[in-house]
């Protein structure tokens, strides 16, 4: 798909909007081989079916990956009711059809039931996995896993935008490891109707949306590498594209420290902070520089109990 690579050492965030039909990770592997780069994860798998943000790590970047996969996360989903599909999307199988004589009321109150903390079961066409394989493998072999343990998450906003004809659009804003089409195929159980997802967008990962300035296609991306290979792009301007490895955790407020407290940090010793008082998760800084260094929890103490550092530095 896409050739050229990156030689420099490159490490940031890179925002890209995930076009419909790729895998997650066949965009990961075409990026690591066009910034050329032994390390780099995304920050949440999308289906072939979704489109939307999908932030890519770079190099040192990847140390902070986990506060993106581990955050919230909003969606635009498009439902059509009265069909049932055994992959509760569209590429999946007919299992079930049924007239919709459903009214706006009912839908709304069924709707409200998703909202809050609830327990999921995870579709079987999807990456988790039971006794080392993947679920889709048992799908796809007929192996249907009836009693899979139930995850817990959270539904902070489930909204109605559109119903028309037999379709609806929700925007959907929830905790990590939340299965839309699991919401979406238990939402037509529980209309008794059956349901299945048409379209999926996901336009926010915890602070950063996709319609942040940097956000790039795949597409784009092409045509700003055909261009930097007849010459008429600098490969700064690719690289501009880029995030510091800092913005991942750009939510999390600053914490200057001396670089007399950060080698102690660095050496293990233990650091008292007396100033904290409620928050627990900082963005650590050098003081003179204003270089990021990392990410440190706090306890309720005041003390420093976790860090995660760029690199050992020479301070």
């Amino acid at each position: 798909m896409l050739k050229i690579k990156i030689k420099q050492e490159t490490h940031g965030l890179l925002l890209l909007d995930k076009s419909v039909g790729f895998t997650s990770n066949q965009i990961l592997q075409n990026i690591k081989n066009i910034f050329n780069v032994k390390k780099a994860g995304h920050t949440g798998t999308l289906d072939p079916l979704a489109s939307g943000l999908l932030p890519i790590c770079l190099g040192k970047c990847t140390k902070f990956s986990q506060y993106l996969i581990n955050s919230n996360k909003v969606y635009l989903v498009t439902a059509i009711l009265g069909e049932k599909t055994n992959t509760a999307d569209k590429y999946g199988f007919l299992i079930k059809k049924k007239n919709v004589n459903i009214s706006i009321k009912d839908l709304l109150k069924v709707i409200n039931l998703f909202k809050g903390k609830i327990k999921q079961s995870p579709p079987m066409y999807s990456a988790i996995k039971y006794k080392g394989i993947p679920l889709y493998k048992y799908a796809r072999s007929g192996i249907i896993l009836p009693h899979l343990k139930k995850r817990k998450i959270i539904v902070y906003q489930i909204k109605l935008l559109k119903f028309y004809e037999n379709k609806i659009k929700l925007k959907i804003n929830c905790s990590k490891g939340t299965y839309i089409r699991s919401i979406i195929d238990e939402l037509g159980d529980k209309l008794n109707c059956g349901a299945h997802v048409i379209k999926l967008r996901r336009t926010q990962i915890s602070h950063i949306s996709i319609l942040h300035k940097n956000v790039i296609t795949i597409e784009q991306l092409q045509t700003l590498i055909t261009n930097y290979r007849n010459n008429q792009l600098n490969i700064f301007l690719i690289k501009k594209l880029l995030l510091p490895i800092g913005y991942i955790i750009n939510n999390f407020p600053k914490l200057y420290l001396s670089n007399f407290l950060i080698k102690k940090i660095i050496n293990g010793e233990k650091i008292k902070i007396t100033s904290i008082i409620d928050t627990k998760i900082f963005r650590i800084f050098e003081k003179i520089f204003h270089n990021f260094i990392g990410v440190c929890h706090i306890n309720n103490k005041g003390y420093i109990i976790k860090c995660k550092l760029v690199n050992f530095i020479d301070l």
